[in-house]
This record gives structure tokens, C-alpha cells and sequence, in this order.
């Protein structure tokens, strides 16, 4: 269920819709060659692939039944240059049969009448010695010893397949078949003609086979077990010998709708592709299952060597015949290729290519290109690489294992290569889109930036206004002796929601007050000028009292409030002339009062809540009589609960514990002290609240 929300999100994705439809067609384009027959070069790579298999793991040999007897460089030095007298290979093979074989499988073909035949000496030396001449026209041709030869075995003679020529006479030898579920012939590889022995000859054998294979890209890998010659169908000689072996009086052929399904002889049946064609299954080269021709002339090959085995005769001498590449590598004698069908038919070590194995390549290619082309959008290009290696690893472990364990050839390389390209595709799709994206982010970045470089512009005019607000005691106590100020606000941000504000409302009164509004940054700051321009104002409008001032600000500010933001507040009047303090505290810390030579005194009376919190609160004031040097000292919770980097807080102790150790009560000294004790305590932490310290100092009406 979670694949599918995930593919259905991936959908959803305008670039990823693109990447999966690319890819589902490219997918659809390499399920044809897949599922139906490859363009050439495709083919070349699906055989390439086969033959690695055969490099990797080739057959072993579990019997020899087939035994090589060959015409090599050896004997043509012993026994004279090719083409020897036929009487010559009539002994030859006069010798084998003694031997009692199987069968024996000619691959030699004699289409034309032997030069050296005794008949035909005669007609050269007629002239010169007509006696001679004679005696040699009584004794035997070569070709009929040859044929009577041939006519007293068990001898398969095999022909040539040429794809021009005469068709072939009807009364043209032939083996008998016998075909079972319908005509094979339109499924069967077809010669037009074929390259025969004599007359005389092939009318003497027992059998005949096709010698011919079709090399593919130069390799033969491949043999067909029955073709058609003109209308014939005919047996190759691999299966032609093993019907004279088996004593089966003809070679069967079972074809279904579908095309050729396999060649029964004597027995056995042997599965084929549609067109009758069977993958050989290699061997090593192996020169122990070849005698030399001479060894057999002359006698040295005892008749057990020989006897109950299928003998193929052929050549093997260089520049007597081709020598064909086999999936192995290997350049061998043609005779060697029809012996190592003859071990695969005898051993049931047969690679078949079954018909359902383009189907499941197909089915792999749909499986994993699909994987790879989901994994490649949704987990980055590296995920994509990976199961693209993990796909391709499949593939061929799968067609390997196939292979060495059934003899089955499944094909890796197609859906393998399709996967690459849908992988490739969708890669480049995924990396155009993603650069596009990345492009399309850098500038959005650069906006933000912009935006952030125009915010902190902003930001810093406003904290520059904001603090222009804020009196400066050198200013505000100009030529006023009586009372001294120090004052020292640090905004958490920018800008924050503390506030301070200390002047004389006439001669001889003096008015402060210190708040907190609720939250930081620059709504608090906007609201933290409001309520001191407010009590400001109502202070020096000439109101009667202190708690008149928070009487009013409270509900000038409460009128208008959308964000129900409260401020908590501390304001006093001292009358200058006596020191007499009265003031009023709306939720504020209570201030201490220091006094030299004393531990601080905290005036906790309160006036009540914070402003903005009820309406038309009847605030109460208190009063205190400040003797000459006594200061008093406020602050905002930024100080007592300033925190450090392990989550403690400063504490109203500690700040008392810091005043007390003062030497002396003076302002100035007093808020630089809590401002380098507080950094102190806090450092390497973020400061959570804006920090603000108010300290005023009476000395006297007569400073």
C-alpha cells in the first residue's frame, strides 16, 4: 500500500510524469525485440551473450560416443597428397568396419569420378603401352570398390546444402522421416540445391546427412537438426548416423502450429528451436577422441577402439577444409561439430532456448525498468545507479544460473540493455529537471536574500528609531543635579518590547517608568512605543498621581488591541525636593532599593495586574522616602531569567547577591555590573528575552 501512495505521488510530479511515460516507451520499444525476433545487432548481442555463458562454464564430457577418424597431416605425409585414390578410402574404410562400429558418418563428399581410377589411366596410356593399358581397363574402379565398400556398412554420407543450383533429381537418395502434427517443411531451413557423391556412391550408403551449418556473425553456434532440400526434408548427418546406430528405419519430425518442437531417432527425442535448428553445446576441443587415418591403414588402432562407437570419417588436414569458430572460441574441423552433437544428444547436455524465454525477458525488462525508472526521480540519481547495477546483476546471474543448471538460454543482454537506456533516460530527464529546479531555487534564494538584506535594512532602522526613543541620561538630566540615571536596554532581536522612559514633569518632580510588553521582535516594539508615548503623554498632560498615569494608559491601550498583548509596568514620581517616592507596579519585578553599607531592600508592593489585562483596573499607589544617595534599581525578566547553555536561570538571588557586593550605589556602576554579570552567566547561550536595566539615584535636594 505504501509503493503505491509513493507512485501515485511520483505521478503527481509534473517532472517525474514525464520521466515514467519516457520511460514506459522506451520500455515498449526494446519489448519488441524482446518478445519477437531482434534486429541484427541485437541478435549479435544476444548470441554474444550465449556464447559467454559456454566460455564461462563449457560442457563437460561425460562420454565420447562419437570417435573421429581423421584424414590429418599425418596421413596425407604417410599416404600421399589429397584427394587420395578412391580404392585407398575404400580400404579405409573397409578397415573400420572390421572394426564392427555403430555406425560410421562420412564427411567427405565425391561428386566427381577419381582421377587415378584404374579406367581412366588406361585411356591416357593407350598410345604409349597398349598391353598396359589393357590389364587397367579389367581391373575394378576406384569408385565402385568405393561404393561396394560403402554398400557392406553402416554408413551415413553426407552432402552439401547450396543455396543455388538444379533442384535435386527425383529419384535423389534420401532418408526416410516421418512427421507427426503437420507439414515441418515452411519452418525448416531450405537449400534450393545440394552438392552430392556419385551416383553410384550415394546410392550405396545407408543414410545420408546434411553437413552444412550456418555460421552466424562468423561463430557457428547452431546445427539444423532436419532442413529440405528442393521438397525433401533430410536429416543432418549427426542425426542421420545415430538412426543407422539405433537401427530406427526412419528419423521423425513433430511440428505443432506453433513451428518444428524437436527430431525423434531411434528412441530418443531431441527438442529443437521452431526452425529445427539446435544451440550446441560445446566442449573443449579434445585431440584424444581423433585417430589419424594412416594408424587405421596400417593397423595400429585395435578393433576395441573402434568397435560399437559411432566412427565419423572426415578431414582435418590444413588447407584441406574450412575450420569454422565455434561459441568457444575454438577453430575446429567441421567433423568435430557433428561429433559434439552427437555427444549432446547421447548425453541429454542440450541448451535449449525455450519458447516462453522471450516472454520472460520481456517481463524482466517491464519488472526492473519500471523499478529503476521509479527509484531514479523519487531517491536521487545515486539510488537510480544502484538499482540500475542491482538490475543488471540480476539479469545475469538469472540467465547464468538458467544456463548452468538447465541448459536453458535466457537472455540477459536485450532486457539488459533496455533497462540501461530507460535508466539512462530517465536519468537525464531527473538531472535536466533537477538543474532546472536548482536554477529556479538559486534565484528564489537570491530573493529571499534580497528580501532578508531589505528585512534587516528595515529591522535596523527600526532598532535605531526604537532606541532613539529611548532618554539618554545625559540628555534628559541636563543641569539636573539632584537625581542621576543609568539605563541600559538589549533587545533579544533586533527589536524588542522593552521599554524605559525617565523625565521631569515640572521643577521639582521627577517621573519614571520601566515595562515589559508580552512577546519580542517588531510587533512587541510597535506596541512597546505605543504605551510609552501613552504614559508619556498622560504624565505630562499633568495627571494627579502615578496610578492615574497607568489609570489612563491602561485604557488608552486596551481600547485598541487585536493581538490581546499586556504589559507589565513600574512607574514612580519622586519629588526631588524631599525624596519622597511614590509609585505604582501593574505586574512588573519589584525594584530594589540599595543602600551603601546594606543589603538591598526590594519594595514589594503592588498596584495590580498588567496593563491590558482588565479594563478600567482601579490601580492603587505606594510610597517610600528615599534618603540622599539611595538609588533604585529596576529591571525586566530578561535579567533574572536570563538562562546559560545548561537551562539554569539568573535568579532575583543572584541579582541581589551582585548589588550587595557593589562598593559603592552609584547608577552607572550598578547597570554596567548586572550587564557584565548577566553576559557572564549567559554565555554561549541564545538570550531569551529582551534585558533591560533602570537605575535613578536621589542625592539630595541640595546636590
Amino acid at each position: 500500500m505504501a509503493t503505491q501512495d509513493a507512485t501515485t505521488d511520483l505521478f503527481r510530479q509534473p517532472a517525474a510524469r514525464r520521466s515514467l511515460w519516457l520511460a514506459l516507451a522506451l520500455i515498449a520499444l526494446f519489448e519488441i525485440p524482446a518478445w519477437m525476433a531482434a534486429p541484427p545487432g541485437l541478435q549479435a548481442l544476444r548470441l554474444a551473450t550465449f556464447d559467454l555463458y559456454q566460455r564461462l562454464d563449457p560442457r563437460e564430457r561425460e562420454s565420447t560416443p562419437a570417435l573421429i577418424v581423421a584424414i590429418d597431416e599425418a596421413s596425407i605425409a604417410a599416404r600421399g597428397q589429397w584427394p587420395w585414390p578412391r580404392s585407398t578410402v575404400a580400404e579405409l574404410i573397409d578397415k573400420i568396419a572390421a572394426a564392427r562400429p555403430a555406425a560410421v558418418g562420412i564427411d567427405i563428399i565425391f561428386p566427381e569420378p577419381d582421377r587415378v581410377s584404374p579406367e581412366r589411366l588406361a585411356g591416357q596410356l593407350a598410345a604409349v603401352d597398349p598391353a598396359l593399358a589393357r590389364r587397367l581397363e579389367a581391373l575394378p574402379r576406384n569408385d565402385a570398390r568405393l561404393a561396394r565398400s560403402i554398400a557392406r556398412s553402416r554408413v551415413a554420407l553426407g552432402f552439401a546444402g547450396l543455396e543455388q543450383g538444379p533442384p535435386p533429381a527425383a529419384d535423389a537418395p534420401s532418408s526416410p522421416s516421418l512427421q507427426r502434427g503437420g507439414d515441418a517443411r515452411p519452418y525448416l531451413r531450405r537449400y534450393p540445391a545440394a552438392l552430392r557423391s556419385l551416383p553410384e556412391i550415394s546410392r550405396a550408403a545407408a543414410g545420408h546427412g546434411l553437413l552444412s551449418t550456418d555460421a552466424e556473425y562468423g561463430v557457428v553456434r547452431r546445427i539444423p537438426l532436419a532442413a529440405t532440400v528442393g521438397s525433401t526434408v533430410v536429416p543432418t548427418l549427426g542425426i542421420e548416423v545415430l538412426r543407422l546406430a539405433s537401427g530406427a528405419p526412419a528419423f521423425e519430425l513433430r511440428t505443432s502450429s506453433q513451428g518444428v518442437e524437436g527430431v525423434g531417432v531411434g528412441g530418443l527425442f531431441v527438442p529443437t528451436q521452431s526452425d529445427g535448428r539446435l544451440f550446441v553445446h560445446f566442449g573443449r576441443s579434445d585431440p584424444a577422441g581423433m585417430i589419424p587415418a594412416v594408424d587405421v591403414l596400417e593397423g595400429r588402432v585395435g578393433a576395441d577402439q573402434l568397435e560399437g562407437r559411432i566412427v565419423l570419417l572426415g578431414m582435418t588436414g590444413l588447407g584441406l577444409v574450412d575450420v569454422p569458430t565455434t561459441a568457444l572460441g575454438e577453430r575446429v574441423p567441421g567433423i568435430e561439430i557433428h561429433a559434439q552433437l552427437i555427444e549432446n544428444i547421447y548425453d541429454g547436455s542440450l541448451l535449449r532456448r525455450p519458447a516462453w524465454a522471450g516472454a520472460a525477458e520481456g517481463l524482466a525488462l517491464l519488472v526492473l525498468g519500471w523499478l529503476v525508472a521509479i527509484a531514479v526521480p523519487r531517491s536521487g540519481p545515486r539510488a537510480g545507479v544502484t538499482a540500475l547495477i542491482a538490475a543488471l546483476t540480476a539479469l545475469l546471474l538469472a540467465g547464468y544460473f538458467m544456463y548452468h543448471e538447465a541448459g536453458l538460454l535466457f537472455d540477459p543482454s536485450i532486457p539488459g540493455l533496455g533497462v540501461v537506456v530507460v535508466s539512462t533516460a530517465v536519468l537525464a530527464v531527473t538531472l535536466g529537471q533537477a538543474n532546472i529546479e536548482r536554477r529556479r531555487l538559486a534565484l528564489r534564494l537570491q530573493e529571499e536574500r534580497e528580501a532578508a538584506a531589505r528585512l534587516a535594512g528595515e529591522l535596523d532602522a527600526a532598532r535605531r528609531i526604537q532606541m532613539g526613543f529611548l532618554p539618554r541620561p545625559e540628555d534628559a538630566l541636563a543641569g539636573e543635579w539632584r537625581v542621576a540615571a543609568g539605563a541600559l536596554m538589549l533587545p533579544a532581536r533586533k527589536v524588542g518590547g522593552d521599554l524605559y522612559d525617565f523625565f521631569k514633569a515640572d521643577d521639582d518632580h521627577f517621573f519614571f517608568i520601566i515595562g515589559d510588553v508580552s512577546g519580542k521582535g517588531l510587533n512587541a516594539s510597535i506596541f512597546m512605543a505605543v504605551v510609552k508615548a501613552l504614559a508619556k503623554s498622560a504624565a505630562l498632560r499633568g495627571a494627579d498621581s502615578v496610578e492615574e498615569v497607568l489609570k489612563t494608559a491602561n485604557a488608552e491601550v486596551s481600547r485598541e488591541n487585536p493581538e490581546a498583548m499586556f504589559v507589565t509596568a513600574f512607574a514612580g514620581l519622586l519629588d526631588l525636593k524631599t525624596g519622597r517616592l511614590v509609585y505604582c507596579n501593574a505586574g512588573h519585578e519589584p525594584p530594589l532599593l540599595l543602600r551603601e553599607g546594606m543589603e538591598p531592600l526590594r519594595l514589594v508592593s503592588s498596584g495590580g495586574p498588567p496593563l491590558c489585562v482588565l479594563e478600567d483596573y482601579p490601580y492603587g499607589a505606594a510610597e517610600h522616602w528615599l534618603a540622599p544617595g539611595q538609588t533604585l534599581c529596576m529591571v525586566t525578566d530578561g535579567v533574572t531569567e536570563a538562562m546559560n547553555v545548561s537551562g539554569e536561570l539568573y535568579g532575583a538571588g543572584r541579582l541581589s547577591a551582585v548589588l550587595a557586593r557593589l562598593p559603592a550605589v552609584d547608577p552607572v556602576m550598578v547597570v554596567a555590573e548586572i550587564e557584565t554579570d548577566v553576559a557572564e552567566f549567559a554565555r554561549g547561550a541564545e538570550p531569551a528575552d529582551d534585558l533591560t536595566v533602570l537605575a535613578l539615584q536621589w542625592r539630595g535636594p541640595d546636590s
